[in-house]
């Protein structure tokens, strides 16, 4: 049986609970209104990679990617440069 994978967000939330520190005090630090905390942390909306950032600081937690990260190269998917001469 393999173990369920916990989100990156339940993970935030769980950090946040076991903090010590309020919410109002985390939101007022990241500078995030109280109330689209309180969404986050009801589970009801998600946050921004910079609002996510910011609050991983002051949480003290290292974000870290499992496994290499597949990038796709740059320009749309099936078509070529344009501006590129044959010779």
């Amino acid at each position: 049986m393999s173990k369920k994978r916990i989100s990156l967000s339940d993970q935030i939330r769980r950090a946040v609970l076991f903090s010590g520190v309020t919410r109002y005090r985390i939101a007022l630090t990241i500078g995030l209104d109280h109330a689209v905390f309180a969404r986050f942390m009801q589970g009801k909306s998600g946050l921004s990679v910079q609002n996510l950032d910011a609050l991983a600081d002051v949480l003290g937690l290292d974000v870290v990617a499992r496994g290499p990260v597949r990038v796709p190269p740059l320009g749309k998917a099936g078509r070529k440069p344009k501006g590129g001469r044959k010779i």
